[in-house]
């Protein structure tokens, strides 16, 4: 049998031969895809080789985008509800997660669009769709809980998302992460936040709770 380091020349021949046949396939592979590309050309970054439900994906991705909504008006709420000795801190850390709710926002709208749906900005629609809520508080700690609420059940539904799109859409998947991560670090934030700020309601961590 003829290996790739072997110099004999019926072996060199035959490489040459499978080396040969391969560009070709390839190459009518690359005829094919451009002749794709072209006639589908109103379906933008959605190929035919998209495997999965893509009505199913937009819905997902829709309601992933107003919860981002409802977010960015909460954090931006809680900052001009701020009050206290300790509210300038506070605020600053509710504005600069407004800004980076609203840049998730602007994220998956633009993978909707890409997907061919059209992002559902309506205020009614985000209300009613959004995985979190649109909750405030009497006193700068309850804003901080009800914002460490919200950043939890962003987690959870983002890293169900991920599972989601894993067996199909990569492309989203990494997005849904991307933003996942920034969620995680929102909600690390606002639960040192409350520890500094009300250490009798520090958040517990139920792994360390359970190996006690």
């Amino acid at each position: 049998m003829c290996q790739w380091r072997d110099l004999k020349p019926g072996c060199v021949r035959n490489l040459q031969t499978l080396l040969y046949m391969k560009n070709r396939e390839f190459v009518k592979n690359m005829q094919e895809i451009r002749e794709r590309a072209r006639k589908h050309l109103h379906q933008g970054a959605l190929t035919s080789h998209y495997q999965g439900d893509v009505k199913a994906a937009v819905r997902i991705l829709n309601e992933a985008l107003a919860t981002e909504i409802i977010c960015t008006l909460r954090y931006t709420s809680h900052y001009f509800l701020a009050e206290g000795i300790h509210a300038e801190s506070v605020r600053k850390e509710f504005r600069e997660h407004a800004n980076e709710e609203q840049e998730h926002a602007w994220m998956l709208a633009e993978r909707i669009r890409q997907l061919g749906g059209s992002p559902d900005f309506h205020p009614g629609h985000a209300l009613q769709n959004s995985h979190a809520e649109f909750k405030e508080g009497d006193t700068l700690v309850e804003l901080i809980e009800e914002d460490l609420v919200a950043e939890r059940i962003a987690i959870e539904t983002y890293r169900e998302m991920a599972a989601h799109f894993s067996e199909y859409d990569p492309t989203t998947r990494r997005l849904i992460e991307e933003i996942l991560q920034q969620e995680e670090k929102h909600a690390e934030e606002m639960a040192g936040l409350l520890s500094t700020l009300s250490p009798e309601r520090k958040p517990v961590n139920p792994d360390r709770e359970s190996a006690a």
